[in-house]
């Protein structure tokens, strides 16, 4: 496995979790579909863009499941307006929190990640 050291840019991490948990476990609402399609057109442009490192998601059903996207800003005022402007976040759909996060290793290539997948399941 070939690693490297990351350079110190600015990093952010920002949480999402549900505002209304039953959207896991009983499905959207036609409303929340619509905005948690904006929400992934939003983090595919952001990863275009080549502004988000890492957008992902657990798959569990609990109080804990969450969404993380890692990104870099050059502030944490741009960070925070970033998070802010995901559209399941700025239509309250989901909640978030930012963190300041540092990369310290990550693998050279990412050959083992065909691209950006496009699907349900990845929403």
């Amino acid at each position: 496995m070939r690693e490297h050291t990351v350079d110190e840019s600015n990093h952010y991490l920002y949480r999402i979790q549900p505002t209304r948990h039953e959207m896991l476990t009983e499905g959207t609402t036609p409303e929340e579909a619509e905005i948690i399609g904006e929400h992934f057109a939003y983090l595919q442009r952001l990863t275009a863009e080549g502004v988000a490192i890492l957008v992902g998601r657990t798959l569990t059903i609990d109080q804990d499941s969450m969404g993380i996207v890692i990104f870099t800003a050059r502030s944490e005022d741009e960070a925070r307006a970033l998070m802010e402007a995901d559209p399941a976040v700025s239509k309250g759909v989901m909640s978030a929190k930012l963190f300041p996060f540092r990369i310290v290793l990550q693998t050279a290539t990412n050959d083992h990640n065909v691209g950006i997948q496009i699907g349900a399941e990845e929403r």
